[in-house]
């Protein structure tokens, strides 16, 4: 639980059952509900005493892990962690559909705005909306951290591989990587992303896989990246030294598939690695002290640990570390939401309006996202629903809980808990999450 000093200063983080026995005695009120945040009324901040957290990070294409951690002689501790979910892919789409709107409304010379793509320059810098989305999510979340922890580093993992290694022109030579402690790491990581962590003769998922040449080693096959596939154990002793065109000659279909995917780029591993390098020059631009290191290394540090798969674990491994004695074992998931659309009409099947939504937000002192409890006394919903409010100009409010969705309550039952910020938050246990 992050706490702070009685001016709002971030003191090092406390368990669960530390917060709850300050709050029960009185000395610490509840600044924030989600994340939990207390601030003490009786303690002002000694930078003596505080010892300070780092924040690893681990970026991804649709969701971004982020961890506090203590570190202390090469060992990390593991105090909060947070998953984000991105919104990227509905901003790409919405982007696309719009496109297709205008250009249609001008094939069909209807009343439409000139294009302007033409006549615009880009600065230097500029990512796609869906990109610039991922890196914006991702400062705000570290940019709130360090107001609620004393955070004195960062550790941020600036590619999911060592591309330049890997380049078509450049096989792996280098020591570390063929003889080193990642040998083979960086190239394993790259494959189980392109080749969505299956196998691409069968399809068979979450089984133990090799890597198999396309074109076989003993018939003159290279080790490059664009001739390897992931090939569970089954189909990798019946291939052996077979070639895939006698392997696969029953089913053109996925020869062609994977002679196709071999040789095409991993697009998202791209972008994402796009997003990276901005994200470290705006942590750079903090001023605090970044560290980064590749998905590879990352990796074999989750192999030394013993840590399972997930995007918290790998922010809490990114980098040079000896052992991680601890990590949480609850993850605050925090979907971004958006804060509504700018849209007044709602269009149905054939795009005709169907209503028209009011111009404002606010209805009786609430609006669509605020975190509310309810504390309903006799009828049918009697009980305490706390969670997203949906609001109606009536005074007849939706209340979505984790157990479904309450409707109907009068807005005189329901308590601010907490404002709408755009993101939508749950929690779940790390074994059950599947990334």
């Amino acid at each position: 639980m992050f706490v702070l000093d009685k001016h709002g200063h971030p003191l090092q983080p406390t368990s669960p059952a530390g917060a709850r026995k300050l709050l029960r005695s009185g000395r610490a009120v509840v600044h924030r509900h989600t994340p939990f945040v207390i601030r003490l009324k009786d303690r002002v901040r000694d930078e003596s005493t505080v010892p300070g957290v780092a924040v690893g990070v681990d970026p991804g294409s649709k969701h971004t892990g982020v961890a506090v951690f203590t570190e202390r002689d090469g060992s990390r501790a593991g105090r909060y962690a947070l998953q984000l979910d991105h919104r990227g892919g509905a901003i790409r789409d919405k982007l696309a559909s719009r496109a297709a709107l205008r250009r249609g409304r001008r094939s069909r010379n209807l009343r439409h705005r000139a294009p302007r793509f033409s006549n615009r320059t880009r600065p230097k810098g500029w990512l796609a909306p869906s990109l610039r989305h991922r890196l914006d999510t991702t400062m705000s979340w570290v940019s709130r951290l360090t107001h609620w922890a004393p955070v004195t580093a960062v550790h941020v993992e600036k590619a999911a591989f060592d591309t330049h290694t890997m380049s078509a022109g450049r096989p792996l030579e280098e020591v570390q990587y063929q003889q080193g402690t990642l040998a083979g790491y960086e190239v394993r990581e790259y494959l189980l992303a392109k080749w969505g962590r299956t196998c691409a003769y069968c399809g068979t998922q979450d089984v133990p896989v090799n890597i198999d040449h396309i074109h076989p080693r003993s018939r003159g096959g290279s080790d490059r990246i664009s001739n390897l596939t992931l090939a569970c154990i089954g189909c990798n002793q019946t291939k052996n030294a077979t070639l895939i065109e006698e392997f696969l000659k029953g089913k053109p279909a996925l020869l062609a598939k994977i002679l196709k995917q071999a040789k095409a780029p991993l697009r998202d591993a791209a972008a994402v690695n796009a997003t990276r390098w901005a994200l470290w020059r705006a942590l750079k631009a903090t001023g605090l002290p970044v560290s980064t290191g590749s998905g590879g290394r990352t990796k074999w540090n989750r192999s030394r640990t013993g840590a399972p798969k997930s995007h918290t674990l790998d922010a809490l491994h990114v980098g040079e570390l000896e052992s991680v004695t601890a990590w949480p074992s609850r993850v605050l998931v925090v979907k971004a939401t958006g804060r509504g659309a700018y849209a007044r009409t709602t269009s149905d099947r054939y795009g005709f309006p169907r209503l028209v939504r009011p111009r404002i937000k606010l209805h009786h002192g609430f609006q669509t996202g605020d975190l509310v409890r309810a504390h309903v006394t006799t009828g049918k919903k009697a009980g305490v629903h706390v969670g997203r409010v949906l609001v109606r100009s009536c005074g007849k409010f939706d209340i979505t809980t984790r157990h479904g969705r309450v409707a109907g309550i009068n807005h005189r039952h329901v308590r601010h808990l907490q404002r709408a910020d755009g993101y939508g938050y749950t929690t779940q246990k790390e074994s059950d999450r599947d990334d």
